[in-house]
């Protein structure tokens, strides 16, 4: 699995954090790891962007970005709204193979969901990832609605004859409601896809050090991880 693409559900379903989880855990693996972000959105030049952040959390990755536009909106509109060139799918798929050729693992992290558009023409993270023939990785919300939205995601992957390697709940909370705890059973058949971890609510932030550490308890060892989805199931089930 040389490049992984990393998308949501929708927004702030925690797809940045999973992604220095996914980074973290590789590292840990002896792997190198890039991180490249397709389009940065609602951030100004002198911020840190999710690909920093990744960085940030994960340990040394290599970090690569795009494009970035200031006005937090679906990276098409935005490219427009600010005048400047957009992303498009060829040229995420061509960043991410020179990645390939220099590193063990590459995630490609998208900007809010799989439809979400790139340019005037419609082009997706979908279109990128087909081009580089790479499984895709979604990250979920845990609670009410998740389950609409995992099987829509899935079922674009799969009409597009694409691979969906798995789902991960990007923040599961403290205190999960019935609803969570019934979706850790229906997630994974929804998506018709194995449930490939839990990230605990807040861990991003946590300390660069801690996270590093905890990341692996966190994904399943598809992801070069130790987190037992048979065993958070018994233990979550309601």
């Amino acid at each position: 699995m040389p490049v992984l693409v990393i998308t949501g559900t929708g927004t702030e379903v925690g797809k940045t954090v999973t992604t220095a989880a996914v980074a973290a855990t590789a590292l840990a693996a002896g792997r190198s790891v890039a991180v490249l972000k397709a389009a940065q959105t609602g951030v100004r030049p002198d911020e840190r962007g999710d690909a920093d952040e990744v960085a940030r959390l994960a340990g040394p990755v290599t970090a690569t970005e795009l494009a970035r536009y200031p006005e937090p909106l679906a990276p098409g509109t935005a490219a427009r709204r600010a005048g400047m060139t957009p992303v498009h799918p060829h040229e995420v798929a061509e960043a991410a193979a020179k990645l390939a050729s220099e590193h063990d693992l590459v995630l490609v992290e998208g900007a809010g969901g799989l439809l979400v558009r790139f340019d005037a023409a419609g082009g997706t993270l979908a279109d990128a990832a087909r081009l580089l023939s790479a499984p895709v990785l979604v990250v979920a919300a845990a609670g009410l609605g998740t389950l609409n939205t995992t099987e829509l995601t899935a079922r674009e992957l799969r009409s597009r004859d694409m691979e969906l390697a798995g789902v991960v709940i990007g923040s599961w909370p403290d205190a999960p409601d019935l609803a969570s705890r019934c979706n850790v059973m229906d997630l994974p058949e929804v998506a018709g896809a194995p449930l490939l971890g839990a990230l605990p609510a807040g861990a991003g932030a946590l300390a660069p050090a801690v996270f590093r550490a905890a990341a692996p308890g966190w994904l399943a060892p598809r992801l070069d991880g130790a987190w037992d989805a048979e065993a958070f199931r018994l233990r979550e089930a309601p």
